[in-house]
This record gives C-alpha cells, sequence and structure tokens, in this order.
C-alpha cells in the first residue's frame, strides 16, 4: 500500500501565482525539447450520448514526476471532468491524485505565455484577443507576465461577453483593456494575437496579420476546428506545442497540408525545441510566427507538480491508499 496525496479545486485554488504556472510550464518544456517524453492526446468520441473521453500524458525527468490528463466532456452530465494523476518519475510510484479543472486555465495560459515570451517580439505592447472564455481570461492573466502590454483589444461574438471580460480582467492585470465588435479591429494590427475560441471556421482574415504579428491560437485541437487561414499557416513560422500533435489534430495547419499550402517540412520546431535553444525562435521583427497549442501532458504535469510541492508544504490534501499490482494480483 501506498498513501496518495488527494487535492480538490478546492485546495488547489490560489496555491500557485500565475508567474509560478508559467516559469514551470516553461521548464517542462525545456525538457521536452531536451528530449523528455510526451505524446499527444488520445480522443474517444461517443455517439449516444454524445460524449468524449480524452487523455495525455508526459515524463518529465529534470522534474521528478510523470502522469498526464484524463477527462471526459458531454455524455449525460453535459459537462467536463478532469482528473490529473502525478507519478514519481523514479520509483513509479503515484505520488498525487488532483482534480485538474481549477488549474486547467492557467497551466493552458502558461503555455500560451511561454509561446509568447519565445516568438513574440520583444517590444511587443497591442494585444488582440478573439474568444472571451475562460482560456482567454488564463491566457491574458499568464501573457502580462512576459511582456508589457499597453492595450489589450478583445472581440467576442456577445458583447456581454466581451464588455463582461474587460471589466473582470481589469482587476488582474495593469493594462487597458477595450471591447470591440468585430475580429478585424482585435488583430489589425497589434503585435501578438491570441485566439481562444472553439470555432470551426477561421476567426482571424489572413490579410488582417500584418508582418511582424506573433499568434498563440489555442483552439487548435481537432481536425474539424481552425481558427487560422491556411494562407497564414503558410506566411508564418510554423511551431506547435507537439510535432506529432500537430499531424494528428491541428486544424489549422492540416487544412493548410490539405490546400497544398504547405508540406510536412512547414513545421519549423517545437516549442520544447525552442525554449531548450535547439531550434531558433523568432528571426526578424518583420517575421510572422504561429504557436500552435491544442494542450499536452507537459503543462499538465508541470502544473500538477507546481501544486503537489505547494500543497505539502501547506499541508494540504487528505490520503487515498492504492496497491501495487503485485499486492493486488496475489491478494496479500
Amino acid at each position: 500500500m501506498t498513501d496518495v496525496r488527494f487535492l480538490t479545486s478546492e485546495d488547489v485554488t490560489g496555491l500557485a501565482t500565475v508567474t509560478e504556472y508559467v516559469d514551470a510550464v516553461r521548464d517542462a518544456y525545456r525538457q521536452r525539447g531536451e528530449g523528455a517524453p510526451a505524446k499527444p492526446r488520445t480522443k474517444l468520441k461517443n455517439e449516444d450520448p454524445a460524449g468524449m473521453m480524452t487523455g495525455y500524458l508526459s515524463i518529465l525527468p529534470d522534474s521528478g514526476v510523470m502522469g498526464g490528463y484524463m477527462y471526459s466532456a458531454g455524455f449525460g452530465a453535459g459537462d467536463a471532468w478532469f482528473v490529473t494523476p502525478l507519478f514519481d518519475a523514479e520509483s513509479g510510484a503515484p505520488k498525487a491524485l488532483l482534480d485538474g479543472a481549477s488549474m486547467n486555465p492557467f497551466k493552458t495560459g502558461a503555455t500560451g505565455a511561454v509561446g509568447v515570451d519565445a516568438l513574440a517580439r520583444e517590444d511587443a505592447t497591442e494585444l488582440g484577443i478573439v474568444g472571451a472564455g475562460p482560456q482567454a481570461r488564463g491566457q491574458l492573466r499568464a501573457i502580462a507576465t512576459v511582456r508589457d502590454f499597453e492595450t489589450v483589444r478583445v472581440y467576442s461574438r456577445t458583447p456581454e461577453s466581451r464588455e463582461a471580460f474587460a471589466q473582470e480582467m481589469a482587476e488582474f492585470v495593469d493594462v487597458e483593456i477595450v471591447p470591440v465588435e468585430t475580429s478585424r479591429e482585435a488583430v489589425a494590427p497589434v503585435d501578438v494575437v491570441v485566439t481562444a475560441t472553439n470555432a470551426s471556421e477561421p476567426v482571424v482574415d489572413d490579410e488582417d496579420v500584418t508582418p511582424g504579428t506573433h499568434i498563440t491560437a489555442m483552439g487548435q485541437y481537432d481536425p474539424g476546428v481552425r481558427e487560422l487561414e491556411p494562407e497564414t499557416i503558410a506566411r508564418a513560422t510554423y511551431v506547435p506545442d507537439l510535432r506529432e500533435r500537430a499531424f494528428q489534430d491541428a486544424g489549422s495547419f492540416l487544412h493548410a497540408l490539405e490546400e497544398g499550402l504547405v508540406d510536412d517540412d512547414h513545421v519549423h520546431a517545437e516549442l520544447g525545441e525552442v525554449v531548450a535553444g535547439e531550434a531558433p525562435g523568432r528571426r526578424s521583427d518583420d517575421e510572422i510566427t504561429v504557436f500552435d497549442s491544442g494542450g499536452t501532458g507537459v503543462e499538465t504535469v508541470a502544473a500538477a507538480k507546481l501544486l503537489y510541492d505547494r500543497a505539502v508544504e501547506q499541508d494540504l490534501g487528505t490520503f487515498i491508499e492504492l496497491s501495487p499490482a503485485s499486492e493486488a494480483l496475489t491478494g496479500r
């Protein structure tokens, strides 16, 4: 038997700062760039009841942990449920089990921030956001820690959503947030663009993407979901979180492949390779860069380790017992 620390959503809320999430995720992608194992998501869809079961994995040797994410969405509950197991990377023994819901916008936002830090111009001051949900909120809070923005323009199809976003986020970031009425107003021209939607058609017109722009695209997690036009992918230095994932479910990239605008060699590097210095990031002020972030176990395990460490320091959580396979199989 071994004791495993169980951390509820309430336990982990507020345990780490946004900057700490960004630092942890940056180091995790550095490890990935140096060869740490990670696999893109496995996704199982169900028709009746309609739902999706998803999971992905990563090992972070330098951090001494491994684990992943498993979640269901839809089905009879009509909601999503996130579970994060964390294991010791040396012994293989389980360390913790986390309710992964609360950390989701933070670890995903931290990934976007690492992408911006690696690929956006150092003098970036204007940010445009398309989308106004929890992921967009997480993106803004994290990205604001790596660049000194003066203005943020946010667009959502629902006026009430973009107004609420501007009002709420003003409490967290010291920057002017301006709700705008069209995607074009949010995008043209700015230094950094974030798309945080679940759109099946592009939400950014290629003609609005000016030289020098960096785009962090968060809604690229299914072949049928795409936020960017294929022409934008073709013009950009294209960096996904995982190379394998780009060919599996990065909708905008796959569409550009289908259109014949790019080939397999268009993937410049993985984010981790750029962070680790194995590949160059931005090479000129006029370069258009795209970070395609569909979600991986890299940021998930990094965030879980961060929260686990904080929980140990503060003696938070409860314990459950798990049996090793040898005991379970033999009945000892």
